[in-house]
């Protein structure tokens, strides 16, 4: 987090300094804060590209230290506990579709 703070900082110290360049020599109101701007992120993206590379850094670590196991190991533990399910249940027939267990899907008769 500091290092974002310290990085928004340098971006908005790099802004002040070119619109004072620019104002200095004879930009004013849009265009002064347009080649500003342009100035500030070009010479930030020079200046400040070790700033960005610890934010990105410390941004990855965070987000893989709060994702904890690792998606496939989560879908294959709820996979098995899937099938787990599947193999308690009973083979009476379905409430749901009136059918007995044993009977094939009506797709599959057809072939």
């Amino acid at each position: 987090m500091r290092s974002l703070l310290t990085y928004t900082v340098a971006r908005l110290g790099l802004f002040a300094a070119a619109f004072g360049v620019v104002y200095l020599f004879g930009a004013r109101e849009w265009i002064a804060l347009i080649l500003a701007w342009l100035i500030s992120g070009l010479a930030s993206y020079v200046l400040l590209s070790t700033l960005r590379d610890q934010i990105s850094t410390s941004a990855v670590r965070r987000i893989e230290s709060r994702r904890g196991a690792n998606v496939g190991d989560r879908l294959s533990g709820g996979a098995a506990r899937e099938d787990g399910l599947q193999e308690e249940a009973p083979a009476a027939p379905s409430a749901a579709d009136g059918r007995d267990a044993g009977d094939e899907a009506p797709a599959a008769r057809e072939s």
